[in-house]
Formats: structure tokens, sequence, C-alpha cells
């Protein structure tokens, strides 16, 4: 049986959720978030504090740098599916998810298998 959760509080559950992955990847939580919720669809675009080391290798050797960041997304991925499933009892379809180190943005698509409003 799915939990049913207010808006306000589900859009406060996943950021919960989203910092605290970030948290354990990369040390530092999210600057600052948006979310929004569209039927099944959760919408997240942050802004993150880039690793200091990270940042320095981007000038150098980008390439290396892009292969890091897309292990990263990944893992940032499959954490964030696994985490929404278990805490919040809601089945989730897939987890897109892109980032842009010279801005620091990210955008993250959640779908859930049903609609959430």
């Amino acid at each position: 049986m799915k939990k049913q959760y207010p808006i306000g509080v589900l859009k406060q559950e996943i950021i919960k959720i989203y910092n605290s992955i970030n948290q354990e990847i990369f040390g530092t939580g999210i600057k600052s978030q948006k979310i929004e919720i569209s039927g099944d669809k959760v919408l997240i675009f942050a802004t993150h504090k880039r690793i200091p080391a990270l940042k320095i290798l981007d000038e150098s050797n980008r390439s290396l740098t892009a292969s890091v960041d897309t292990l990263l997304m990944e893992a940032n991925k499959k954490m964030l599916k696994e985490q929404l499933e278990q805490t919040l009892g809601l089945k989730v379809k897939l987890v897109l998810k892109d980032y842009d180190p010279v801005t620091e943005y990210s955008g993250t698509v959640i779908v859930f298998e049903n609609n959430l409003e």
C-alpha cells in the first residue's frame, strides 16, 4: 500500500533525502534548490558546491573529471532511487540527472510509478 503525503510534506521529505545523499557523497549539502511536482514527476533544480580537487583538475584534465562526474551522478541516482523507495514507500520508475561543473547547477527528474498529486 502506497503512503499518501501532502504535497508540501512530500517536497520537504524528497529534498531532505536529496540533500543527505549529497552530503554523503560530496561531504557537503546543496547551496540552494527548487522542487516542483507535476503528476508522477518531481523536478529538482539545485546549486551545488564543486569538490575543490575536481575544480582544480577541471582546468587541466576535464576529460578525467567528466568521467568522475558521470560516475558520481550514477551513484547519486542509484542511492536517490533506493532511499526514496525505502523512506517514502513510493515506487520510482527512473531518475535522470545532469550537472554542469562550471555553474555548479544540476537538474534532476524523478519519475514515480504513480501520480503524486
